[in-house]
């Protein structure tokens, strides 16, 4: 199924599989999967409390032999992730996390993103005036920015930052990879224990000396009657760190290079910056940072004439559903002003992204501060490439320049 054409363009292979039909078994998937690609069936599955979330240790045992003993403490972490918990355990953590995530937060973190973006343009105008006005937009910028907005948001000492995204890329490597290989899983354990250990030191700290961010605001909520264990308390910010990173880097990247290889729509934007939100809903469908998911049934369902066994492994393929021609008029077509419904990049149901509010505020901060601070931005050549994580779709480098000038005397404006 995943070879290097698919992880250039996997939609003309989710075309060919809708033209066979609406549901398809694939053997070679995780030791056997159920793939689905139309809008109407993704949909309704997300929704469907049949479909169970609760996969993490069937994921991990796929790895190989020994992974069932060898593989313990990832699943010790990630079996309390509110990724893979149902109701009524889901419900009740998403409730105490969902203050972290409101409007008055997003309000609050705002201008710590813009600090942050402008700080690393500041870094790549600085370069461009004593070498070259071009770099790595991935390297540069959109791999380093959600990691240092989550790590803000988290509270995490600005010298330990690197090693957590290091960390995030092995988890989401495991995550993302079909088959995972043993040594890909224990890579993912290791990220997994050691950012458990970094929190586990920490929350005592902050139970003496709280502060404004997230981790002091579960505390705070635990401490008030709020039901959250530590274990799982560690678990959710394992999984912030992680989850986060990858799909606001993902949007960035991916988002740039559509907007790029179509000139006339990044006019548009920057001539209109109000388009930019509704652009950035079209740049998720058009080109999802998350290509597919994971259920496991809890019951035998008919679906297409066909029946899935109970403890099945089915896959939402939201990539393909996100370019369903009977959802979308020319799916594959670019059209920041295309009005034709939700996409489903953030999910569904009561698992919808409970980051989507902060992905989209990170993306309209760095999009709009980007185009007003570099200038004449276009890609550098045709060098761009893919990472090899089917799940999260990624570049791994995206060469861009841009036209430079004396960058001091900018005016800089934070989003109200």
């Amino acid at each position: 199924m995943i070879d290097s054409a698919f992880l250039i363009d996997p939609y003309p292979f989710y075309s060919r599989w809708r033209s066979r039909g609406p549901l398809h078994w694939n053997e070679d998937f995780c030791d056997g999967a159920w793939l689905l690609t139309d809008y109407a069936d993704v949909a309704s599955v997300l929704r469907d409390a049949r479909y169970s979330v609760r996969r993490a240790g069937g994921w991990a045992n796929s790895s190989g032999p020994g992974a069932t003993t060898e593989l313990r403490d990832f699943k010790r972490i990630f079996a309390r992730s509110l990724l893979f918990v149902d109701a009524p355990q889901h419900t009740r953590l998403r409730k105490v996390m969902s203050a972290g995530f409101g409007p008055q937060a997003m309000l609050a973190l705002a201008p710590q993103i813009q600090a942050i973006v402008d700080a690393l343009l500041d870094r790549i105008t600085e370069l461009a005036e004593t070498a070259s006005p071009h770099f790595d937009f991935m390297g540069d910028f959109a791999r380093p920015l959600p990691a240092l907005v989550m790590a803000e948001m988290l509270g995490i000492d600005a010298c330990d930052r690197a090693e957590f995204v290091a960390w995030s890329d092995d988890i989401a490597e495991f995550v993302g990879a079909p088959t995972p290989t043993m040594d890909i899983a224990l890579r993912a354990q290791a990220g997994a224990v050691a950012m458990n250990g970094y929190f586990l030191e920490l929350l005592p700290q902050r139970r003496e000396h709280p502060g404004d961010d997230l981790i002091s605001q579960l505390l705070a909520a635990e401490a008030g009657g709020s039901i959250i264990s530590t274990k799982e308390l560690l678990a959710q910010c394992c999984t912030l760190l992680f989850a986060g990173h990858e799909t606001t880097r993902n949007l960035l990247g991916n988002g740039m290079l559509a907007l790029l290889q179509h000139p006339d729509q990044w006019r548009n934007v920057i001539e209109a910056p109000a388009l930019l939100r509704p652009a950035l809903k079209e740049l998720l469908r058009f080109d999802s940072p998350v290509q597919y998911t994971g259920r496991r049934l809890r019951v035998d369902v008919e679906m297409h004439g066909r029946t899935m066994k109970k403890g099945d492994l089915v896959i939402p393929l939201i990539g393909a559903a996100n370019r369903d021609p009977a959802k979308f008029t020319e799916p594959d077509m670019l059209d920041i002003n295309r009005n034709q419904g939700a996409h489903l990049s953030f999910g569904l149901g009561p698992h919808v992204c409970i980051g989507a509010a902060l992905t989209y505020l990170e993306a309209e901060i760095a999009m709009r501060t980007t185009m007003r601070r570099l200038p004449g931005l276009a890609l550098a050549d045709d060098t761009h490439v893919w990472g090899n994580n089917a799940a999260y779709r990624s570049l791994d480098t995206l060469p861009l320049r841009f036209t430079p000038f004396e960058f001091r005397q900018v005016c800089r404006t934070s989003l109200p």
